[in-house]
């Protein structure tokens, strides 16, 4: 396992480079048996549902088979997509499968997304580390870690994990298959969209499928 660096360098396909398309929030929210209230959720089931659907030879974000699918075919390459919505205080859920590439990579969630290059990130590889991040253009820096960190709760390999990431105030909380991993504060982003990513090292072929979508109010 290589040492992880504290910065990344960040490519963005240009078809995906499109301004953010902020939309207002649903007018009534669903009461969720946990006390939180359902602003948004999706199983990718419904193709125009608003996710971004791309294929280059670089990647592809697209619908398939009932989830969302983001494949990296360049190394040291990331790609994300979100769907033009803008929130607040969130907690948003995801459960992501690797189905190609190296262990050595990374995906997760994206939260307070003013624009397509800045952001929050939260993120998990399948060996098995785990971060939470800034991106503000090109430049990404890692928040209250100097590098990426283990964890047992995270599935390597080819297995199903569930991720969880909570923007609430300045405070930032990653939790992966019900296991609280890290929580730090930033007051950068207040608001925006939310997303996914994926990205690879010096390997290509990142495959990533994510399902069951849900962001609440907490």
């Amino acid at each position: 396992m290589h040492i992880r660096q504290t910065r990344w360098i960040f490519a963005l396909l240009a078809v995906l480079a499109t301004q953010l398309a902020c939309q207002l929030l649903p007018t009534s929210d669903q009461q969720t048996s946990a006390g939180n209230h359902l602003l948004f959720q999706d199983n990718f089931s419904d193709p125009d549902s608003g996710w971004k659907r791309v294929s280059t030879p670089q990647g592809t974000t697209d619908y398939e088979d009932g989830v969302y699918r983001i494949l990296v075919n360049e190394p040291g390459l990331d790609i994300w997509s979100m769907p033009g919505r803008s929130f607040g205080d969130v907690r948003i859920e995801v459960d992501a499968l690797k189905v190609g590439g190296e262990r050595d990579n990374r995906f997760g969630l994206i939260c307070r997304a003013i624009s397509e290059d800045s952001f929050y990130t939260f993120i998990v590889s399948s060996d098995g580390y785990y971060g939470v991040g800034k991106i503000q253009g090109q430049e990404y820096s890692l928040i209250g870690m100097d590098s990426l960190q283990p964890s047992k709760s995270i599935l390597k390999g080819s297995a199903l994990n569930h991720i969880r990431a909570d923007c609430i105030g300045n405070t930032l909380t990653l939790y992966v298959n019900g296991s609280q991993l890290i929580s730090v504060q930033d007051d950068a982003y207040p608001a925006g969209d939310i997303g996914l990513i994926a990205g690879t090292y010096e390997t290509s072929g990142t495959d990533i499928r994510f399902d069951n979508l849900s962001v609440f109010r907490p």
